[in-house]
Order: C-alpha cells, then sequence, then structure tokens
C-alpha cells in the first residue's frame, strides 16, 4: 500500500499578514483618491472610475479570500467552486447594472 502525501502550501506569517493588510490599505487608498478625483474634475467621469473601482474591489475581495479565509490552502475543487460562483455573480451583477443603465453598452 502507497503511502499517501498532500503538498500543503505553508500559511502565512504574521508579518506577511501585516504585509497584505498593507497592500489591501493602499488599495483602499486608491478607491478612495479615484472618487475624489471623480468628484473635483468633471473631465475623467464615470466612464473610468466606475470600471477602476469596481476592478479595485474584485482583486480586494480574491486577495481577502485567498489569504485570509485559506482557500489558496484548500483543494483545487473548493477554489473551482468558488471561483465559478463568484464568475456567476460578477455576471449577474454587470446585467443588473446594464438593465438599470447604470453601464451603458455601445454608443
Amino acid at each position: 500500500m502507497a503511502a499517501h502525501t498532500e503538498h500543503h502550501l505553508p500559511h502565512p506569517t504574521p508579518k506577511q499578514y501585516v504585509q497584505i493588510a498593507l497592500f489591501l490599505a493602499v488599495l483602499t487608498a486608491i478607491e478612495v483618491l479615484l472618487y475624489y478625483v471623480e468628484q473635483g474634475v468633471d473631465a475623467i467621469g464615470t466612464s473610468v472610475t466606475a470600471p477602476m473601482l469596481i476592478l479595485l474591489a474584485l482583486i480586494k475581495f480574491f486577495i481577502v479570500v485567498a489569504w485570509y479565509m485559506h482557500l489558496r490552502f484548500e483543494k483545487a475543487i473548493m477554489t473551482k467552486f468558488f471561483v465559478a460562483g463568484a464568475i456567476l455573480a460578477l455576471v449577474l451583477y454587470a446585467a443588473t447594472l446594464i438593465a438599470l443603465g447604470a453601464i451603458a453598452i455601445g454608443a
């Protein structure tokens, strides 16, 4: 009988958790800056700001899930289920924004 060995990634150290938190804080600061830049400069408008805010929120979401919720240390099937659900939620969110007119499609 062959021994079954699983390769587990080492969990982050407290120092790495602080580094991740600082990175998330920087991303949040960029989001706040984007909001205030849009408020002060009409030339930028929501055509650039809204997609950037959504992208930054998604990046932060996946970092939190991967590191703080330890999804990156789970089996691959768990990650696949989570990513599939996240993609489905994103498509539903985009469809809702399009239906409500918050995102314009076409010219």
